[in-house]
């Protein structure tokens, strides 16, 4: 169940860090409080994974979902570039969190 949590507390890093481009600074009021919530929900939902999962096992895997997510959102919804380089720092981003699963014994 931790590991449930933990993927969707990736996901809704991934979500919040996007919605941060639709804030314009906080000054939009809907996708500031959808994005400060979702920061709220990621946040708990690492918490509680965090209690039966070794931190930096949820650590690491919370950020590389949150940061992989975000960049391949950005290359997909954003227009961002979406390089060679680019595509293979996503690739292992992903690979280390798949490792840190792999390797955290639970």
């Amino acid at each position: 169940m931790a590991w449930i949590l933990l993927i969707v507390a990736g996901l809704l890093e991934v979500a919040w860090s996007i919605g941060l481009k639709y804030t314009e600074g906080f000054t939009r009021l809907w996708p500031s409080v959808g994005t400060v919530a979702g920061i709220v929900a990621s946040m708990l939902l690492l918490s509680q994974a965090a209690r039966s999962l070794p931190i930096g096992t949820a650590y690491g895997v919370w950020v590389g979902i949150g940061a992989a997510g975000a960049a391949v959102l950005g290359m997909v919804v954003l227009g961002e570039p979406a390089t060679a380089a680019r595509i293979f720092f996503v690739v292992l981003l992903l690979v280390a969190v798949v490792g840190l699963k792999a390797t955290s014994g639970h």
